[in-house]
Formats: structure tokens, C-alpha cells, sequence
């Protein structure tokens, strides 16, 4: 494992991440991914846009009540997608966090929800000292929801819509989990090129984390020599984003990406935030986007992702793609 020494966060802060920005996943039937993470865990669908490699495809983005970097779980609709194969180089189970004392109340909405306890295979275990229920959503992909006190200090807006009281919502993306078949070279580019370091280890995983290892701080890496290579389908995760405060430190993070032997991408204008895309050893996808300037630039804050916001090369197709997208709505969910 890894040393800590005191001082590293201050001195590589200017090029690091401070967390995650958002994760980005693969689900099936769109309008089922909006009934859940609305409808159940109250999440906010805080912008309805389109794949912008793929604009026959939506890309459905949930938040806090204002889409605050940090909070946003996003998918890719492909209903159509084969099999997925479970292996290394993939990332897995996504953990969001919640208020601590909540998960008594999220045991009983899950439970008690259309989609029922059994098909979620509901499970609650304690990992890393904070209590954790883990359950299965209607995409096959995995999900934890995460007790902490860390969430305090996050940028977090509750959503007033919601119908999940402010005091028990989703305030955070926690951390995520990855399998790989060697963790030494991993554990080398984390390090180099966004400042991560191992802290910790239970029951398989081992930490590691950026800034004070607090929510949206953490991946978690298991080891499995002998796991396949993954493949993507309904219920993987797509890729990870990382948060960088604007342009200039997105600059630097890149040279330091690109220092740690990655080939990252020119900088892509995504117009709610600005991207670069990479891969770690194992293949699994990472981006690092800039914190701004924010969803509320091209609709607003009261009346997020209630109509298709298309990016402007797109939106002289609007009636050629809006005919290809299935209907999407959150009537009657809050």
C-alpha cells in the first residue's frame, strides 16, 4: 500500500481533481430509467439532450435540484445493446451517498416501491466503516447507497419537486468500484495523473482516493487476474468523469494525464461543461469536465430538463431526431 505524505494535496492541488463530476451509465427502456430514478430515489431529471456522437439515442442526466457537479448520474439509452460480460477494465457498482440515519427509510422506499425488494436483491453491510445498502436497479446495474457525514460541505441544492423529503435525498456521487486483472500499473496512473492515493482496504477493495477521501473522493479497486476482459451492455457503467474547476486547470490536468502515459483527447465542448476523454491501464474510460458553466445556460433552473434541449449543430435536425426518440416523462412520477 501506498504511503500518504503529508503536504502531497497542497502541492498538486493547482493539477488534480477534486472529485467526481459525474457518471455516465448504459440503461435500457428510457422511460423505466426515468420512473426509477425519479419516481424512487428522487432524483431530479435536470436535462433531456441527446448522445452527441450518437443523437438518435438520448443522454438523460439526474441531479440535485440544480445539476450541481458532483451529483449527476447520467445514461445512455441502448435498449438494443448484446449481453454484457462482467470481467476487468470495467467499471462497476456506482455508490451514491445519502444523509447519515437515512438507510431505514431508503430500505422501506425500495422495498415498498413497483419495482419490489425481490428484484432489486436488496442487501445492507457496513464497508469502510459506513453503513451501505446495496441493491440492483430495473437496468441490471449495480448500485450503493452510502451513509456519510462527509456529504456536508458538497456543493448540493435539494430539489423541491422532489418526492423524496430534502432531509433524505440523494446528496452525492460517493465513489464507484472497478475489477482489474493488475492493480499495480492502475494504482501508478491514478496516482500520476489525478493525484489519487491508497488509503485503506475491506473485504477485497482497496481505496483509494483524492482530496480528504470523502464522498465523490473514491474509487475502489478489486483484483481478479483470471476475469475477462468486460464488455458494455444494459446496466454497465459508460465512463467517469472528474471534476477540474475551469479551462486552465483542465490544461494542466491534461499535461499530467498526458505525462502519465495516457493520449487524452483535445478538449471537447459539451456547452453545460467542457470534456477531455482517456483511458486508465485496465480500459476502463475516464474524462475529466470543467465544473461550469452549468445546465441552467440554455434553460431554466425552474424548468430543467422538462423539454429536449438539443446542442446547437443539432438543432436543425430537431424534427428528424425527436421522431426517432421514444416519449420520456416524468408526469405523474413527483
Amino acid at each position: 500500500m501506498s504511503k500518504h505524505v503529508p503536504g502531497v494535496e497542497r502541492e498538486t492541488a493547482a493539477a488534480s481533481t477534486p472529485g467526481i463530476h459525474h457518471i455516465t451509465a448504459v440503461s435500457g427502456d428510457p422511460q423505466k430509467t426515468v420512473e426509477f430514478y425519479v419516481g424512487v430515489l428522487g432524483m431530479r431529471l435536470v436535462k433531456k439532450s441527446v448522445n452527441q456522437d450518437s443523437p438518435d439515442t438520448y443522454h438523460l442526466f439526474f441531479a440535485d435540484g440544480v445539476g450541481n457537479p458532483g451529483t449527476d448520474l447520467t445514461f445512455f439509452p441502448w435498449p438494443n445493446l448484446p449481453p454484457v460480460r462482467a470481467g476487468a477494465g470495467q467499471w462497476g457498482e456506482i455508490a451514491l451517498g445519502v444523509p447519515a440515519g437515512s438507510l431505514g427509510f431508503w430500505l422501506e422506499r425500495l422495498s415498498q416501491s413497483r419495482f419490489g425488494a425481490e428484484n432489486l436483491a436488496i442487501s445492507t453491510e457496513e464497508r469502510f466503516g459506513e453503513p451501505t445498502l446495496s441493491f440492483v436497479d430495473p437496468n441490471g446495474m449495480r448500485v450503493a447507497l452510502v451513509e456519510s457525514e462527509s456529504y456536508d460541505g458538497l456543493p448540493f441544492a435539494p430539489w423541491t419537486g422532489s418526492p423524496v423529503a430534502a432531509e433524505n435525498q440523494v446528496r452525492s456521487l460517493a465513489g464507484i468500484r472497478i475489477t482489474v486483472g493488475d492493480i499495480e500499473p492502475v494504482s501508478r496512473f491514478l496516482s500520476a495523473a489525478l493525484g489519487f492515493r491508497e488509503t485503506s482496504e475491506h473485504d477485497g477493495f482497496r481505496r483509494f482516493v483524492v482530496g480528504d477521501g470523502a464522498a465523490g473522493q473514491r474509487i475502489d479497486i478489486t483484483v481478479d487476474p483470471d476475469a475477462p476482459r468486460g464488455t458494455q451492455g444494459v446496466g454497465t457503467v459508460h465512463h467517469v468523469a472528474w471534476r477540474t474547476r475551469d479551462s486552465d486547470s483542465q490544461l494542466a490536468l491534461r499535461e499530467r494525464i498526458t505525462s502519465a502515459g495516457a493520449r487524452p483527447t483535445d478538449v471537447i465542448d459539451r456547452f453545460w461543461f467542457k470534456s477531455i476523454y482517456f483511458t486508465e491501464p485496465s480500459g476502463a474510460l475516464l474524462e475529466v469536465a470543467t465544473d461550469g458553466p452549468g445546465f441552467s445556460i440554455d434553460e431554466p433552473v425552474e424548468t430543467l430538463g422538462e423539454k429536449l434541449i438539443l446542442p446547437p449543430r443539432f438543432e436543425p435536425y430537431r424534427d428528424r431526431i425527436e421522431a426517432a426518440l421514444p416519449p420520456v416523462s416524468t408526469r405523474g412520477l413527483v
